[in-house]
């Protein structure tokens, strides 16, 4: 029969959240994020390069399709 008190205690915690909620500090999650006022494309990785299409000059290249299916059935 002990339970009222548990029960007092999971409404207020309950209510508390429903209608207060945790406060962000957002200046403490960007830190944490280490996130700066620069833009983010300064820190891109450029060590990649870019590939372009071999078939970009090919004429037929249009009428092929790229579904591998139609072979096996």
């Amino acid at each position: 029969m002990g339970r009222g008190r548990a029960k007092a205690k999971q409404t207020k915690v309950a209510r508390a959240l429903k209608y207060g909620g945790p406060q962000t500090d957002l200046d403490r999650l960007q830190a944490e994020l280490g996130s700066t006022d620069s833009s983010s494309s300064d820190h891109l990785d450029d060590s990649y390069e870019v590939v372009e299409d071999p078939y970009a000059d090919d004429p037929y290249a249009k009428y092929y399709e790229d579904d591998e299916d139609d072979d096996k059935a």
